[in-house]
């Protein structure tokens, strides 16, 4: 997002149709509950995200962003923007964690429709394929490595020592997980995915062996990082919709997915098949030792459950975003292509599932 950084600009459209809401009414709304804002003098919406929309407000003040849930019906406990605002002004308030400032909370409906939140406008740099090519050649690999020790650092965070004791139920997570995208699928499933039929089946007797607590991003991947508009650093973490109190090694999973999925699979943002040391990128195991070395892990069990679960999950997450399309309210303008990849990740998930453990970072063999 840093000016003159052209390629790198978020993609900023007119308020799509049918995420259209009253503006007076959010004037009214902030000049009460943040004065300090100033007048809106314009909103535009921000393309790419599939789920919560999202905009830009420019105030006499400065620039701001607004996320909000989609309109129309939505699915049992998604597009919760107030778990997403709880976690980032916990970790705005209480650690050097890179996130945004949170503003303030609308739970009101009658306001604009749906709650919202408003936090401040994060300058920098979003590059959304991991290939990075945006980048320069140089910087590629520091900013995956970047990536790996942000990531540690928030699975670092005391959830009590910062009031998210209660984000979340501290054990259990793979299995809630499951048995909640397994519904979520369910509830928007349009076509017959044999695949994931089977994942369903396979994942709850796959369990992994060890549980773990800390919190979960949900959605961890390079997309979702601003970097620094002249360095490979990251200067915030975004999207926290799906964030919980969950187990770790979920999110290094899910980080790790573009190296399960074929570069020429359309919009699947792959990295396989890729020359990954010509493009200055991290292998997989190059990207599991980083973070085990910030996070002084000595190995990891069961990777190839984290793996199977993570494309499991995208596969639902992009179902929805399919079926939402379908019914005329998603939140980006290709959702109904982005949810006709869904089948492609199951396949791919059944894939890992079958082919088993594989090894550490240690060079030790994983259970399973």
């Amino acid at each position: 997002m840093a000016p003159g950084a052209d390629t790198l600009d978020p993609q900023l459209v007119e308020v799509l149709d049918a995420h259209r809401f009253d503006e007076s009414a959010l004037q009214a709304w902030l000049k009460e509950a943040m004065p300090e804002l100033g007048h809106c003098r314009r909103i535009q919406q921000f393309q790419g995200g599939q789920s919560n929309p999202t905009f830009l407000l420019e105030t006499d003040t400065g620039r701001y962003v607004l996320r909000k849930k989609p309109p129309g019906q939505t699915l049992p406990s998604a597009h919760m923007v107030e778990r997403e605002y709880k976690v980032i002004r916990a970790l705005s308030d209480h650690t050097d964690m890179p996130v945004p400032r949170a503003r303030g909370l609308c739970e009101d409906p009658t306001v604009i429709g749906t709650p919202f939140y408003i936090m401040d406008f994060m300058p920098g740099r979003v590059v959304s394929h991991p290939a990075l090519r945006e980048l320069d050649h140089d910087e590629r690999l520091p900013v995956h490595y970047a990536a790996m020790d942000t990531l540690a650092q928030l699975h670092a965070v005391d959830v009590e020592q910062v009031g998210l004791g209660d984000f979340g139920r501290p054990q259990g997570y793979v299995a809630r997980q499951v048995e909640r995208w397994t519904k979520q699928y369910q509830a928007s499933r349009t076509d017959e995915m044999p695949a994931m039929d089977r994942l369903m089946a396979w994942l709850p007797d796959h369990l992994p062996a060890t549980d773990e607590c800390a919190i979960a991003h949900g959605d961890y991947r390079v997309g979702n990082l601003m970097l620094a508009p002249d360095r490979p650093e990251v200067t915030a973490i975004l999207d926290w919709e799906l964030a919980t109190l969950g187990h770790p090694l979920a999110d290094l999973a899910y980080y790790c997915l573009p190296h399960y999925l074929p570069m020429e699979l359309e919009g699947s943002r792959g990295l396989l098949g890729e020359d990954l040391a010509a493009l200055n990128l991290p292998t997989e195991q190059q990207l599991i030792e980083r973070y085990c070395r910030q996070s002084g892990r000595e190995r990891i069990e069961d990777w190839h459950v984290f793996v199977a679960f993570s494309l499991f999950r995208l596969t639902a997450i992009l179902q929805g975003v399919y079926a939402r399309a379908l019914q005329g309210n998603a939140s980006d303008a290709n959702a109904l292509e982005v949810g006709q990849r869904a089948s492609a990740l199951a396949e791919a998930g059944w894939r890992v599932a079958q082919n088993g453990s594989v090894p550490s970072p240690t060079n030790t063999a994983t259970s399973g």
